[in-house]
């Protein structure tokens, strides 16, 4: 998506190593380096120092200590940095706030040399010269008059000049394209440098120890905010002749509703915002598209299901009164519950199944780390296991007393049965407790991250990426796991149930089989989780914007300049992009792993990644200040985690085909015991299926323990009745078996 071309060979692009600025010298005296005061101008929308020639490349906020309280050592730190910045080469400016008195803003400005120095110390990537290298024409050329209307349009994002590109060099200035210095290095080119600098500028020390950057003097409360600019506001064009309006551009074109069929302006993305975001947009919106065939093909399971679940040979089987309804079924639970008729499970049947530190302490901060991370998830499987308990104990409370509060409701009567009133309530106290667990691991996760002090950014993203995921795997994944691969697996035959912990009996699956479980829990879960996403990352940030804005409001008289405009907004975290990448590898998790049980998932998928697009690009562009701009060259760590993720996929469907569902039992009876020899009918046919998987059972056989204290009014006096068997085993001694699966 983002193409660059480099003209020079590898080995005449080797550079000798650049000296690094010394950014931690020794810190100057305060009355050597004192940052000037001035009024603002009146324009808004300037971008630019009072003198209307600096450019402002980012801002940094404090309260002022002559009108407050102040600690000695806050004021202190505050004018050591300025000096240092100062003494570096950087320019500075502050100007009193127009709706607070108390706060100042200081504008900081580099320099040509200095942008030139630090370009080079990054490795930024210049042009060179415009790529003249012809493009070849594609045969689909002809579909451009269709196909434009599903692009930004052109008169407003410009197609960006393609470049040679190579990494700047000071000392080669001439090689590169610059034809106006005050544009050769972007905005965003400009934040990140300043950035860079601010993030190492010392401003104290003690004890031989030198303390720097403005991140700790932000989590101290040095200062209040610090940030680069955006260029004008979303829905209005600044009045600046030199503003390039990008935000204005990028809100119309791809954050604005209007808007959401057109593909994403990714080179003004990047150009804006830098690589990182424009990379997150770029595999958004990639995965999104990939989602749109298993979609189709899901979409087609279930329309196909629906249309044939009156006509499946199986389903009418049970619900015929003449079938389904002569044969008796086994009590789910001991004493309270009673016998049921087989086609009472009728609407269910139909459901289709498609280096600061030594290597000793490094060692011993990574093991608790470790530690920690196992007993979160202990606790985790714990929960799991008390919901189960939740489930076996409801279940007989539901068994005993449902049927007869819902007399006055007989049209829900029939479909609101014991197992789906468990399995919804459960899945809902299951999503519950898993949000909880969340938002408290998140702050542990965090905590041990930071205590196992890793060495670089990178190493901590991907540090805390992999705990993380491991969690929520974990937390999101472990009761899914447990509907689709144990349950019902181990539960006894009638008169010798198995319990659990000696007291609870083992639950079954619904009587339409566990994937409609399955697929209650992981609708539950993934609409649960995309509502409580939209109103965590988009709800909350809009409703402080308007509660902050509300609190600050002044006179319609006064302007408001631009960095007060984006101080009003709210800040970017820390971890950035983190979250967004953890939501959407989850749901990948989702749509992935189950997908056997719920052929839906990649739809709902689509759906929710359509407007995921539009309501992220939103919430950054008029609800955030501007991102630092930030290179990368991949997703990171989220990259093998998909892979391990899809690997894992293709074996949990797998086992939910052969283990959950019964579409390999369906298959035997077709193809071998519907006919000759062990079948009477004269071709391949599903008929009799039902009657198959039974076996006869003598009620004499009930223990006391298990034997129901009511019988319902229909039941007779009969020695025998039919229950649900599994067809793996002894299917050739046909009705005679009592090896069941159903209770």
């Amino acid at each position: 998506c983002f193409q660059t071309y480099d003209i020079m060979e590898e080995e005449e692009f080797e550079f000798e190593a650049v000296e690094l600025p010394d950014i931690t010298m020794e810190l100057p005296d305060i009355a050597c380096c004192f940052c000037p005061q001035a009024e603002f101008n009146g324009k808004s929308d300037s971008l630019f120092f009072n003198d209307g020639v600096r450019r402002i490349d980012f801002v940094l906020v404090y309260e002022d200590e002559d009108m407050k309280e102040t600690d000695k050592n806050i004021t202190f730190q505050k004018r050591k940095v300025s000096a240092s910045l100062m003494k570096m080469g950087m320019e500075l400016e502050a100007v009193r706030s127009v709706v607070d008195e108390k706060l100042l803003f200081v504008k900081v400005h580099m320099p040509w040399d200095m942008l030139c120095t630090y370009a080079e110390v990054l490795h930024i990537k210049l042009p060179i010269q415009p790529n003249d290298l012809s493009t070849t024409s594609s045969p689909f050329n002809f579909l451009s008059c269709i196909t434009k209307h599903f692009y930004p349009s052109e008169d407003l994002i410009a197609k960006e000049t393609e470049y040679f590109t190579a990494p700047f060099e000071k000392d080669r200035l001439e090689y590169f394209y610059v034809k106006d210095r005050d544009l050769f290095f972007t905005p965003s080119m400009r934040s990140r440098m300043a950035y860079y600098i601010l993030s190492r500028a010392p401003y104290e020390v003690q004890e031989n120890i030198k303390k720097f950057g403005v991140t700790k003097l932000l989590d101290g409360g040095v200062y209040k905010a610090a940030y680069p600019l955006h260029d004008c506001r979303f829905n209005v064009m600044s009045k600046e002749d030199e503003c390039p309006n990008e935000r204005y551009l990028l809100y119309n074109e791809w954050a604005h509703p209007k808007s959401f069929y057109k593909m994403q302006p990714l080179d003004l993305i990047r150009k804006y915002y830098g690589e990182k975001i424009g990379i997150y947009f770029a595999w958004l919106g990639f995965y999104t598209a990939m989602l749109a065939l298993a979609a189709i093909v899901g979409l087609g399971c279930f329309i196909y299901g629906y249309t044939t679940q009156e006509t499946s040979t199986w389903s009418k089987e049970v619900c015929d009164p003449l079938i389904g309804g002569n044969i008796v079924m086994c009590p789910q639970c001991d004493k309270e519950c009673t016998y049921w008729r087989l086609n009472s499970t009728c609407e269910s049947s139909k459901a289709k199944e498609k280096v600061p530190y030594t290597a000793c302490g490094r060692c011993i901060r990574l093991s608790l780390g470790i530690g920690t991370v196992l007993f979160w998830i202990v606790l985790i499987l714990a929960s799991v296991v008390a919901i189960i308990v939740y489930r076996l104990a409801v279940f007989f409370s539901f068994s005993t007393r449902l049927q007869s509060d819902l007399k006055e409701l007989e049209p829900f009567k029939e479909y609101v049965t014991a197992q789906m009133a468990t399995s919804v309530t459960a899945s809902i106290i299951s999503f519950v407790v898993i949000m909880v667990l969340n938002i408290l691991y998140e702050r542990v996760a965090i905590w041990i991250t930071d205590f196992e002090l890793p060495r670089t950014k990178t190493d901590y993203e991907n540090s805390l990426t992999l705990k993380m995921f491991l969690f929520q795997f974990v937390n999101y994944y472990s009761s899914c796991f447990y509907i689709a691969f144990a349950k019902g697996k181990v539960v006894g035959y009638p008169g010798q149930p198995v319990y659990l912990l000696g007291k609870y009996r083992n639950e079954e699956c619904d009587p339409g089989g566990c994937l409609i479980e399955l697929t209650t829990q992981l609708t539950v879960i993934m609409g649960g989780k995309a509502i409580w996403n939209n109103i965590q990352e988009v709800l909350l940030p809009w409703m402080k914007n308007l509660i902050f804005r509300y609190c600050t409001r002044v006179g319609s008289e006064k302007v408001i300049p631009r960095w007060e405009q984006d101080y009003q907004l709210q800040p970017i975290g820390k971890l950035g992009l983190f979250y967004e990448y953890l939501e959407m590898v989850i749901q990948f998790g989702f749509v992935t792993l189950f997908v056997a049980s719920f052929p839906l998932a990649p739809v709902l998928a689509l759906v929710n990644n359509l407007f995921e697009i539009r309501v992220d690009a939103w919430k950054i562009l008029t609800q955030f200040r501007r991102m630092v701009p930030e290179k990368a060259q991949d997703i990171g760590a989220w990259q093998p985690i998909l892979q391990g993720v899809a690997i894992l996929a293709v074996a949990s469907n797998a086992m939910i085909i052969a283990f959950t569902s019964d579409m390999i039992p369906r298959l035997v009876y077709y193809w071998s015991f519907s006919v000759y020899p062990y079948g009477d009918h004269s071709s391949h046919t599903m008929q009799g299926y039902i009657n198959n998987t039974l076996s006869v059972f003598d009620i004499q056989d009930f223990s006391n323990k298990s034997r129901p204290l009511q019988t319902p009014y229909w039941f007779n006096n009969s020695t025998t009745y039919i229950e649900i068997s599994d067809i793996h085993q002894d299917t050739t001694d046909n009705m005679n078996t009592v090896s069941t699966i159903g209770m």
